[in-house]
């Protein structure tokens, strides 16, 4: 009795694990990282336009290595604006998280979703739901870098 409960436990593992293993959906990392690649590039390419043009007017590079990340946040966040970016975040996934327009998009979604609470506890307060730990994290961990960097430099 206790080999025929044995086999039927064992049968029962067995169909559970089939049908989890159908349920679980089939990877499609190649293409999800080409997806990525292609997006994250084509960023950077907009980026690299925008400083090709810049120095076309024979702008001074300092001054262009300060206009293209201010337009590029503010590409990211009209963006995020318009629901281009949830669109082209569908399609690229990682690859809009990482150009400096991904930051824009982290600090502007957020304020966009509680802009129905109000200027000050919907929009100010949630803008760096996202964007703030890595702000604060970001700044605290370079502060730290320069602190040892100058104690190494006295030494």
């Amino acid at each position: 009795m206790t080999n025929n409960k044995e086999v039927s436990e064992e049968s029962i593992k067995q169909k559970y694990n089939d049908m989890a293993n159908e349920a679980i959906p089939k990877s499609k990392i190649l293409k999800d990282c080409l997806k990525a690649f292609l997006v994250g590039g084509l960023i950077c390419d907009v980026g690299q336009l925008i400083y090709n043009i810049a120095a076309g007017f024979g702008i001074a590079e300092e001054q262009i290595m300060n206009m293209v990340p201010i337009i590029m946040v503010f590409l990211g966040a009209l963006l995020t604006g318009t629901g281009v970016y949830a669109k082209l975040a569908n399609f690229g996934g990682a690859g809009t998280v990482v150009p400096i327009t991904g930051f824009s998009n982290a600090v502007v979604s957020p304020a966009i979703e509680f802009k129905k609470e109000g200027f000050i506890f919907g929009v100010a307060a949630k803008m760096f739901t996202i964007a703030g730990p890595v702000l604060v994290y970001g700044i605290g961990t370079s502060v730290i870098i320069g602190i040892i960097y100058y104690i190494i430099a006295i030494i």
